[in-house]
């Protein structure tokens, strides 16, 4: 049973006790992500979540990690494009430190300029780390074609030109004019007392002053592109997209089963058309991710050099002939069932669990039971994944990014364009 409570200041808290288990997942989630930022306060975001590990008025950085260690807890945060979360799982006899870390960690974090320094060199050695992973590249590199001049093409680490202007002042800024009580959920999940966590709640974040925020929702008209990136690689890495609806639409299921059965498992389409038939690449996926107003299918593969040809038309192959209605029912009901399983198999573990309910709160404004979402996996139809298909699967909508040595193979992108431009709907 998942309960929501909400503080007089506006903190919306979301609950899921799970009695058989020892242990609960506690996250504080904040509506601020790489969509709030601009072209100056690029990465702020990201770097404010690194920021809030590195010491606050009680604890010196090196006490935060050595005071979750002693209670066996684990303690991490990421950045997303919509929202940032700071998050903990402990036994459950020690929630109520586990929060006592979390909120010093959030309202008395120092932002000193000599470690915002050091993070400065630390997140430029991950953009580092990102650019020399090709498979990351050629995603974020989508992503800036799919949303073009919006904020959600931003890169959610940042640049390092930006990097080298952030400052105490302009973390403080930041967090001033976007973290507020009205765009925060904190949600758990596991074994706990509700009420006594609702009061331990109040007592370490009821004094938050409320506010309102400034929201972007910023959107720009997709327009498709071929890029390529150059990298003396071995292989050329292709992440071939769309731009799609967001999370509340009603075909959402039908798009995570078109996903699924196309390119979502090793029994997928592309999975063994492209890999296990045709030996033309060593891996292939695809993926769908939602957001709020908008969100992105792609299709990642690597492959050598001399097989780009003939993996992207196979590929494209693929997507016209399932436009054609070419869907089996029993891979449609594969793929139905392999999603249900993966959700169910999820809710076995409390972080996911965590993780769902305050996702949904924040973003969404919703409390879904896991009976909701079973029922709307069986509902969809092979039908309406085909008019799914239908909109999404247009060869001339789709954008490619790429990355290989393009200095060796020149003639990469032509090859690209040869193949998209042929007739696949006959």
């Amino acid at each position: 049973m998942i309960k929501k409570h909400t503080l007089d200041n506006g903190i919306r808290i979301v609950m899921e006790k799970i009695d058989y288990v020892r242990s609960a997942s506690i996250g504080i989630w904040v509506n601020v992500g790489s969509n709030n930022e601009n072209e100056e306060t690029n990465g702020l975001s990201h770097f404010i979540e690194h920021m809030l590990f590195k010491g606050t008025k009680k604890r010196k950085a090196n006490e935060i990690a050595e005071e979750i260690d002693s209670i066996g807890g684990q303690l991490n945060a990421f950045t997303s494009k919509e929202c940032t979360c700071f998050y903990v799982k402990v036994l459950d006899e020690n929630i109520r430190e586990a929060v006592d870390i979390l909120s010093d960690m959030f309202f008395n974090s120092l932002f000193s300029q000599e470690e915002i320094n050091k993070e400065i060199s630390v997140v430029i050695e991950e953009i580092k780390m990102y650019e020399d992973s090709p498979e990351d590249l050629v995603h974020d590199k989508l992503s800036e074609i799919i949303f073009s001049d919006s904020p959600m093409a931003y890169n959610i680490l940042g640049t390092e030109k930006n990097l080298r202007t952030f400052t105490h002042e302009k973390v403080i800024k930041y967090m001033k004019e976007n973290y507020s009580p009205t765009n925060t959920v904190i949600s758990i999940a596991g074994n706990f007392a509700e009420e006594e966590f609702i009061h331990l709640i109040e007592e370490n974040f009821k004094d938050w002053e409320k506010k309102e925020v400034k929201k972007l929702h910023i959107d720009s008209p997709y327009q498709r592109k071929v890029l390529g990136v150059n990298k003396d690689l071995e292989q050329i890495h292709m992440c071939i997209g769309n731009k799609t609806f967001g999370r509340h639409d009603k075909n959402y299921y039908s798009l995570l089963v078109l996903n699924n059965l196309f390119g979502g498992t090793m029994s997928s389409r592309i999975f063994q058309e492209v890999r296990e038939k045709r030996g033309l690449v060593y891996s292939i996926y695809s993926s769908v991710t939602n957001y709020s107003n908008s969100g992105i299918f792609s299709i990642y593969a690597g492959m050598g050099y001399d097989q780009v040809e003939d993996a992207l038309r196979t590929i494209l192959k693929e997507m016209s002939g399932i436009k054609r209605g070419n869907i089996t029912e029993e891979e449609f009901h594969r793929a139905k069932q392999q999603i249900k399983g993966n959700y169910i198999l999820s809710l076995e573990s409390t972080s996911s669990r965590m993780s769902a309910i305050g996702r949904r709160e924040l973003l969404y404004n919703e409390i879904l039971h896991p009976d909701d979402i079973i029922n709307a996996i069986n509902k969809v139809d092979i039908r309406d994944v085909l008019n799914v298909a239908e909109d999404l699967f247009k060869i001339e909508d789709l954008s490619i990014a790429f990355t290989g040595n393009l200095h060796k193979y020149p003639c990469l992108e032509d090859k690209i364009n040869k193949v998209l431009g042929e007739k696949y709907d006959s």
